[in-house]
Protein backbone atom coordinates (compact mmCIF):
# COMPACT_ATOMS: atom_id res chain seq x y z
CA UNK A 1 0.00 0.00 0.00
CA UNK A 2 1.37 3.38 -0.98
CA UNK A 3 1.38 6.26 1.47
CA UNK A 4 0.16 9.73 0.58
CA UNK A 5 3.76 10.92 0.28
CA UNK A 6 4.48 8.19 -2.30
CA UNK A 7 1.60 9.42 -4.47
CA UNK A 8 2.31 13.18 -4.37
CA UNK A 9 5.88 13.70 -5.57
CA UNK A 10 6.27 17.49 -5.69
CA UNK A 11 4.37 20.70 -6.49
CA UNK A 12 4.59 22.23 -9.95
CA UNK A 13 5.46 25.92 -9.76
CA UNK A 14 5.25 27.32 -13.27
CA UNK A 15 3.82 30.67 -14.31
CA UNK A 16 0.70 29.03 -15.65
CA UNK A 17 0.05 27.03 -12.48
CA UNK A 18 0.66 30.09 -10.27
CA UNK A 19 -2.07 32.05 -12.09
CA UNK A 20 -4.71 29.57 -10.91
CA UNK A 21 -3.95 29.94 -7.20
CA UNK A 22 -6.61 32.63 -6.73
CA UNK A 23 -9.33 30.20 -7.89
CA UNK A 24 -7.87 27.49 -5.60
CA UNK A 25 -6.34 25.26 -8.28
CA UNK A 26 -3.01 23.66 -7.40
CA UNK A 27 -0.73 21.55 -9.62
CA UNK A 28 1.32 18.57 -8.44
CA UNK A 29 3.55 15.95 -10.01
CA UNK A 30 2.14 12.59 -8.93
CA UNK A 31 2.92 8.90 -9.28
CA UNK A 32 2.22 7.62 -12.81
CA UNK A 33 0.13 4.72 -11.54
CA UNK A 34 -2.05 6.74 -9.13
CA UNK A 35 -5.69 7.30 -10.03
CA UNK A 36 -7.85 10.35 -9.25
CA UNK A 37 -9.37 8.87 -6.09
CA UNK A 38 -5.94 8.08 -4.64
CA UNK A 39 -4.66 11.56 -5.54
CA UNK A 40 -7.68 13.20 -3.88
CA UNK A 41 -7.22 11.22 -0.66
CA UNK A 42 -3.48 11.93 -0.59
CA UNK A 43 -3.89 15.71 -1.00
CA UNK A 44 -6.61 15.80 1.66
CA UNK A 45 -4.45 13.78 4.06
CA UNK A 46 -1.22 15.76 3.56
CA UNK A 47 -2.59 19.30 3.54
CA UNK A 48 -5.89 18.97 5.46
CA UNK A 49 -8.04 20.51 2.71
CA UNK A 50 -11.24 19.53 0.88
CA UNK A 51 -10.77 18.58 -2.78
CA UNK A 52 -13.68 19.00 -5.19
CA UNK A 53 -12.14 17.95 -8.50
CA UNK A 54 -8.98 16.27 -9.78
CA UNK A 55 -7.80 16.43 -13.39
CA UNK A 56 -4.77 14.48 -14.58
CA UNK A 57 -2.49 14.64 -17.62
CA UNK A 58 0.18 12.12 -18.64
CA UNK A 59 3.25 13.71 -20.20
CA UNK A 60 5.50 11.57 -22.38
CA UNK A 61 9.25 12.13 -22.35
CA UNK A 62 10.60 14.20 -25.22
CA UNK A 63 13.68 13.39 -27.28
CA UNK A 64 16.47 15.87 -26.66
CA UNK A 65 19.69 16.38 -28.60
CA UNK A 66 22.87 15.79 -26.71
CA UNK A 67 25.16 16.86 -29.51
CA UNK A 68 26.24 13.35 -30.32
CA UNK A 69 24.66 9.98 -31.11
CA UNK A 70 22.70 8.51 -28.49
CA UNK A 71 19.88 10.94 -28.30
CA UNK A 72 18.74 11.81 -24.77
CA UNK A 73 15.21 11.84 -23.44
CA UNK A 74 13.41 13.83 -20.73
CA UNK A 75 11.50 11.99 -18.04
CA UNK A 76 7.82 11.10 -18.47
CA UNK A 77 5.54 12.17 -15.62
CA UNK A 78 1.93 12.59 -14.54
CA UNK A 79 0.52 15.98 -13.56
CA UNK A 80 -2.56 16.44 -11.36
CA UNK A 81 -4.46 19.70 -10.95
CA UNK A 82 -6.68 19.74 -7.86
CA UNK A 83 -9.54 22.19 -7.27
CA UNK A 84 -10.30 22.96 -3.64
CA UNK A 85 -13.70 23.87 -2.22
CA UNK A 86 -14.50 27.54 -1.57
CA UNK A 87 -14.57 27.10 2.22
CA UNK A 88 -11.33 25.09 2.29
CA UNK A 89 -8.13 26.70 3.54
CA UNK A 90 -5.27 27.50 1.15
CA UNK A 91 -2.22 25.25 0.84
CA UNK A 92 0.62 26.99 2.71
CA UNK A 93 3.25 25.50 0.43
CA UNK A 94 2.27 27.94 -2.34
CA UNK A 95 1.79 31.04 -0.14
CA UNK A 96 5.11 32.86 -0.67
CA UNK A 97 5.42 32.09 -4.37
CA UNK A 98 2.90 34.53 -5.78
Amino acid sequence: MKTAYDIVIRPITTEQSMEDLDIKKYAFMVDKKANKIEIKKAIEEIFGVTVIKVTTVNYAGKAKRTGAYPMGKTAAYKKAVVKLSADSKDIELFEGMV
